[in-house]
Formats: structure tokens, C-alpha cells, sequence
């Protein structure tokens, strides 16, 4: 099971019961797929007014009510949209007292279990140092970014079975030259 914060349960629940997917969700709110979904997963914080457009999106107080119905034993689960909306946009007990702040990562043991979670890991373990290698030899010494980052994931038809396509779109960081200390 994912540690998940509690408005990531009522997220969820409402994607389920709308019967939406992470696609028609995030075109709604007019920001990125993957990046959307992040924010399902505790993964990501957004601003007040994205954090309210998803929750009208999702139903609002219909879905809240429903979720509280539905998963505490005596429906007082406790989830409100002030609630909701504040640990979306970075004002939930989540944050730690700072706003904002998000446990990257935190979700999973490493190494992962979940097969997909698994082979993404893998590709690491397998194409890790050539990554390495070829950002060395075409940018220098440093790093793709995972803060000034852009993911994408699309399906590509194949004849010999659809094939999965992510792009992983990081901005190059050179580490600093001794002469810059």
C-alpha cells in the first residue's frame, strides 16, 4: 500500500467515481499530464486557484461528501474542501509547518515492488551509466535537473505491440569549477 497523504485518498476516489482519466483531469485544469497525476500521488503542490478548479472539477462538495460517506465507518472521515484544497496547494498538514513542502519519493520502498515501478528502476540499473556517459561527452561535467524538469509519457502504435514513450526533459547543470569557490 502507498503512503499517501489523506487528500491523495479523496483524490482518488473522486478520479474513480468520475470515471475521468489523468488526461481529461489535467486538460481541464490546463497544466501537464504526468505533472497532474503527480499531484494525486502527493508527489507535487499547486497554487489556490488550480487547487479549486480540480476540486470543482472533481465534483466539489458532492465528491467530498460521497468520499466521507463512503470510506469512514461513521461517516465523519473529516475530509473538507478547505482541507483538500489547502494540501493541494501546499497549506496541509502534510507540509511539515512549512508551505509547500512535499515528501518526494516517500511513497514506495526502493527497490520497488510493482513491476512497472520495477522496470523503470531497471532501465536505471541497466542504462544508468550510459545516461551518465553521454551527458558527460555532450554537455561536460554535470547533471540533468530533476527541479527544472518536463516529463511526458504517450503511446506510440507499433505493428509488433503499441510501444510506451517517456521523455525525460531536464536542464543540463554543470557542477562548479574549483576556481568558482
Amino acid at each position: 500500500m502507498l503512503d499517501l497523504p489523506p487528500h491523495c485518498h479523496a483524490l482518488l476516489a473522486a478520479k474513480t467515481a468520475s470515471n475521468l482519466t489523468f488526461a481529461e483531469i489535467a486538460k481541464a485544469v490546463h497544466k501537464p499530464e504526468v505533472w497532474t497525476t503527480a499531484l494525486f500521488y502527493g508527489q507535487a503542490t499547486t497554487d489556490e486557484p488550480t487547487a479549486k478548479a480540480l476540486f470543482e472539477f472533481l465534483g466539489g462538495d458532492k465528491f467530498l461528501q460521497s468520499y466521507n460517506d463512503d470510506y469512514s465507518e461513521d461517516g465523519k472521515r473529516g475530509m473538507t474542501a478547505t482541507k483538500l484544497v489547502g494540501a493541494l496547494s501546499g497549506k496541509g498538514e502534510g507540509n511539515m509547518g512549512v508551505t509547500g513542502m512535499v515528501t518526494r519519493g516517500g511513497t514506495f520502498e526502493m527497490p520497488p515492488k510493482d513491476p512497472v515501478l520495477y522496470r523503470l528502476y531497471e532501465v536505471l540499473v541497466v542504462y544508468g551509466y550510459s545516461y551518465k556517459a553521454l551527458i558527460q561527452e555532450k554537455f561536460g561535467d554535470g547533471i540533468m535537473s530533476a527541479i527544472n524538469f518536463r516529463t511526458s509519457l504517450e503511446r506510440k502504435p507499433d505493428p509488433e505491440g503499441d510501444r510506451v514513450v517517456i521523455t525525460l526533459d531536464g536542464k543540463f547543470l554543470p557542477y562548479s569549477s574549483p576556481e568558482s569557490w
